[in-house]
């Protein structure tokens, strides 16, 4: 499989590697929108979260927990900080690969979603 998320995850690319466990991988984002920008993943490939059958719908709390961790770890949960997941081609997803942005280190901006 040629999927840029998955040789980031596996360590088969280079990349600045924030958290790791046999599941999941965080890694910054080459283009970050925010001082901490941040896309956690999976290590097994799913397109996006419309791949993920319910009975794997383990790795999307695993991807949360490791969210915890990474915010405690990395020092922005008490300030706070934002979660996004883009999901097909009409909700903003780039790489077909289900991927997490945790956004810090600022005061993030209010989106209009009322």
């Amino acid at each position: 499989m040629d999927c840029i998320f998955c040789k980031l995850a596996n360590g088969e690319i280079p990349t600045n590697m924030v958290y790791e466990d046999e599941r999941i991988a965080a890694f910054k984002d080459v283009n970050p929108v925010a001082p901490v920008h941040i896309l956690v993943v999976p290590k097994k490939h799913y397109s996006s979260l419309e791949d993920v059958d319910f009975e794997n719908m383990d790795v999307i709390i695993d991807i949360h927990k490791a969210i915890r961790k990474i915010a405690e770890q990395e020092g922005f949960s008490k300030n706070g900080y934002r979660i996004i997941n883009n999901c097909g081609k009409d909700g903003g997803q780039e790489v077909p690969h289900i991927h997490y942005h945790v956004l810090a280190g600022k005061q993030l901006t209010k989106l209009v979603t009322d």
